[in-house]
């Protein structure tokens, strides 16, 4: 008993011991600042942004300059360097220029780099060209002319106004696209793409969510999700659209091959009164309903049709696991 006692003593005095020290340790450390910076340029400009942590804004301004404008945040348990970061940075930011090209966010020193997040805000003339990353943090672009490549590892991505192609991709988050005069490829690990007024192709492809599409010039267009519906009008084009689970939605005229599958779900397309098509729908489970004179070759049932649509034209392959199909 006596060598019990002695031993948990012990354990006792390690213990006091120990909230003691914790005591004496500084807690999390904490430190915030900005700076600002004007860059004079001529002609287009070619930005790259680069942040491991922040959110990233780029604006059209005026002609002949290029403005930056960065939030640094440092944070740290037993950090007692994270005023002195914030200096460092604040007094040298990571803004590198080379003639018309703009490198902002790049520091080499993985010290520097530790527990810093940094959003910048930036404006550059209308002729701007950008590749734009976060590791996580939200992005925004408005009207430059592109083409743009935005990309972040979790955050939602809202892209508008850009003259040129447009790539989005993001790991977690939404994408919101609108108004983009080339073509657009979009990615989402984990959330659904909104996208409208896209004069060119469409590419998106989420792991789980909604896809939403307003195509308002022609390009083919190819989507997918794993689980989601899709709504997709004014398609010019090819169409390739493929859903693990959910309803689809499209509208457009096929002038290139139309494919839509859907694991469960039910498919509709409204396409025009004057369209020459060659269908082939099936349904494992549901109805079909087709609104337009089809001449069938073979036999037509309610679980499968195949025939021509005024003589035939471009392939349109439709297909549902568990759900109706209806053709207007």
């Amino acid at each position: 008993m006596k060598v019990r006692r002695i031993a948990l003593s012990f354990r006792s005095a390690l213990t006091v011991a120990a909230i003691a020290c914790l005591f004496t340790l500084p807690a999390a450390a904490s430190a915030e600042g900005t700076f600002q910076r004007t860059l004079q340029v001529t002609g287009s400009v070619n930005l790259e942004v680069s942040t491991g942590s922040g959110n990233v804004e780029v604006y059209a301004g005026s002609a002949g300059s290029v403005g930056i404008v960065g939030y640094v945040k440092a944070t740290g348990w037993f950090d007692s360097s994270a005023e002195e970061k914030v200096h460092k940075i604040e007094s040298n930011p990571p803004i590198v220029q080379n003639g018309n090209t703009i490198r902002v966010g790049q520091i080499d020193d993985p010290e520097l780099r530790r527990n810093i997040s940094i959003s910048y805000k930036v404006t550059v003339p209308a002729e701007t060209q950008l590749k734009s990353h976060s590791g996580s943090g939200n992005q925004t672009v408005d009207g430059i002319a592109g083409p743009a490549e935005i990309g972040s590892g979790s955050g939602s991505l809202k892209v508008s106004n850009v003259g040129g192609a447009v790539r989005a991709d993001t790991g977690s988050g939404n994408i919101d696209i609108d108004k983009v005069k080339g073509n657009v490829q979009a990615k989402a690990g984990s959330g659904s793409i909104h996208a409208t007024d896209i004069s060119g192709g469409f590419s998106a492809d989420t792991g789980s969510g909604h896809i939403s599409l307003e195509q308002s010039a022609p390009g083919a267009v190819n989507v997918a999700t794993g689980s989601g519906g899709m709504e997709l009008h004014g398609v010019h084009g090819s169409l390739e659209a493929k859903a693990g689970s959910g309803t689809i939605t499209a509208e457009g005229a096929p002038t290139g091959a139309w494919t839509v599958r859907t694991g469960s779900g039910s498919i509709r397309l409204r396409l025009p009164q004057n369209a020459s098509f060659d269908l082939a729908a099936h349904t494992s489970s549901g109805s079909i309903s087709v609104d337009q004179p089809v001449t069938v070759q073979g036999s037509i049932g309610r679980k499968d049709i195949h025939g021509k649509v005024r003589g035939g034209g471009v392939p349109v392959d439709v297909e549902t696991g568990s759900g109706s199909i209806d053709i207007q």
